[in-house]
């Protein structure tokens, strides 16, 4: 295939397919340029939409580009192929947290903190650049062997420009999604941000999620009341109280995430 022997040239050989989204696949790849397997995010141009091509791709490719910190992600390189295939050469992590959790059931309290402060770490790091991700969940946490948390998936993260700045653009996932968000509301993309992190440290801590989203139009009637914890799971006091900090149903009450960095349960 022409593909893999571009690829083959450049010190690429494709493994395993681990990740697959509409328009894109994510493979496995040993790498004789990096000493390592890496990961190849492999997005067809041609099947996907116009907006998709040239408003989303493009801002990604840009906030990809930029952004240097040990809980993100890091890109090797870009490659564009004539065929209309772009290629992204990006370090390869061992699992995601959402397969993590199914696999333990839930995250120790430790390790959870741990975690939670590298996402954190990062999520703070982006917004001090101006950048939102408006799309952090579980799935876009991977893991490496040792556990370290790295942040993926840029798709829908873009530039703020100001603070607070208002966004009206509906994006990123129902059952992370802060209410606003859902009402279809303008609303501050970093404190979207904030609220997702509660919804993911919730199912670390928990593994389930704090809403039933079966029903997209009833979760902000559920979001407005306090949250239930499962009876088969014991989760501390002070995380109890994070989580009810970062989700809270008015986004001027929520923190920002240097306030969120700031409590002492992360210390």
């Amino acid at each position: 295939m022409y593909t893999e022997k571009v690829l083959r040239e450049m010190g690429y050989k494709l493994g395993a397919t681990i990740g697959e989204g509409s328009y894109s696949k994510v493979k496995l790849a040993s790498s004789q340029k990096h000493n390592s397997e890496v990961a190849i995010k492999i997005v067809d141009r041609k099947k996907a939409p116009h907006d998709f091509v040239h408003k989303f791709l493009p801002r990604e490719l840009t906030l990809l580009r930029g952004v240097r910190h040990n809980n993100i992600v890091h890109v090797h390189e870009f490659i564009e192929i004539c065929n209309g295939r772009l290629y992204i050469v990006m370090e390869a992590a061992a699992t995601d947290l959402l397969q993590k959790i199914q696999e333990v059931n839930s995250i120790p309290i430790a390790q959870a903190k741990t975690m939670f402060s590298q996402i954190v770490s990062a999520v703070n790091y982006l917004n001090q650049n101006n950048i939102v991700h408006r799309d952090m969940k579980c799935e876009n946490v991977l893991l490496t062997r040792d556990n370290q948390v790295k942040i993926t998936d840029f798709g829908f993260g873009r530039f703020a420009m100001g603070y607070p700045e208002l966004s009206s653009t509906y994006c990123g996932s129902a059952a992370y999604a802060p209410p606003e968000v859902l009402l279809g509301v303008p609303y501050d993309p970093k404190k979207y941000d904030v609220w997702s992190l509660g919804v993911i440290l919730y199912v670390m801590v928990t593994g389930c999620m704090p809403y039933d989203d079966s029903n997209v139009s009833k979760l902000p009637r559920a979001q407005r009341k306090a949250l239930v914890y499962p009876d088969d799971v014991t989760v501390e006091e002070p995380c109890q109280q994070l989580i009810a900090y970062l989700m809270q149903f008015s986004p001027s009450n929520r923190p920002t995430i240097q306030q969120v960095a700031e409590q002492s349960w992360l210390q």
